[in-house]
């Protein structure tokens, strides 16, 4: 039995007729009235009464067109279902993120998802970006959003926003008076940095300060960018944040802007290659809100 009998079969019993049956399904006659009778003996019983000048179910017919109604419904549903998921509408998306990559866009792209997508969650898991890119290669996450990320042949990486760099220092400190510094004024200072076993824009940082002929005098790695900031509020040291994180309301910390050369902060959604439906539709949404890069 396959399901064409069970279309072929329920087309007849809504019409009561092989001829109107036929015309609804796109066949002739005669392959319809070989397709039933193949049915009825498959089954063992007749499942339409005959005559000249009417079809009717018999009391089998009646009992088989119920089970036949509901074994098309689910399949159709599975269809919907898996068509669903295959379509990235349903399921779940696995997000991994640092803290700070929240205090930028992040939070609206989110919204505007789940607006557009209500059957699709979204489960963000927060770990050290070195985590983050462990748990995408092993399937954990289905993408991840960092700072700088290093190159990997195994990894897509899409820009998601541009974020500069800026100073988070302790409000006392003497070159809070200013406007605005360059790199060249962080030579001498204790420098506080995110632990660059973990962070790839931790080195970048960390390089672009060698490039401008100083190595920093580093004192405190910690693991986000958060943390930076108490640090500076308890006058621990000077760090290079993204702009977002260093204009978030932390008493007793003044976030300065770069001037010169200005390392940045741009965030990449990083994925594995080919995306999955759901990935590419979040980062459309992702590039609809943000514009890119």
């Amino acid at each position: 039995m396959e399901l064409r009998h069970l279309r072929y079969f329920v087309a007849v019993a809504d019409r009561l007729s092989f001829t109107a049956a036929a015309e609804s399904l796109g066949v002739s006659q005669p392959p319809l009235s070989q397709q039933i009778r193949d049915l009825e003996r498959e089954i063992g019983t007749p499942l339409f009464r005959r005559t000249s000048r009417r079809v009717a179910l018999t009391e089998a017919g009646v009992v088989f067109l119920g089970h036949a109604r509901a074994i098309l419904a689910q399949v159709r549903q599975a269809a919907e279902a898996t068509r669903s998921v295959g379509e990235g509408q349903t399921g779940v998306i696995h997000v991994g993120l640092t803290g700070s990559v929240l205090t930028g866009p992040l939070g609206g792209v989110i919204r505007a998802f789940e607006a557009r997508f209500p059957e699709v969650e979204v489960r963000l898991h927060q770990a050290p970006p070195e985590e983050q890119r462990a748990a995408l290669h092993a399937g954990r996450i289905d993408l991840c959003l960092m700072r700088g990320p290093p190159e990997d042949p195994e990894l897509a990486a899409v820009p998601a926003w541009s974020e500069p760099v800026g100073v988070a220092l302790p409000a006392a400190h003497p070159l809070a008076a200013r406007d605005s510094l360059v790199l060249r004024d962080l030579a001498g200072e204790r420098y506080l940095s995110l632990r660059r076993t973990d962070s790839h824009f931790a080195n970048l940082l960390w390089a672009a300060c060698l490039a401008e002929g100083f190595v920093p005098l580093l004192a405190h790695e910690v693991v986000e960018a958060q943390a930076l900031l108490s640090l500076v509020a308890a006058g621990l040291g000077l760090a290079l944040v993204p702009e977002q994180v260093g204009r978030l309301a932390h008493p007793g910390v003044a976030y300065r802007p770069l001037a010169g050369p200005v390392p940045a902060a741009d965030v990449s959604a990083l994925h594995r290659s080919p995306a999955s439906s759901r990935v590419a539709n979040f980062l459309a949404v992702l590039r609809a809100e943000t514009g890119g890069l």
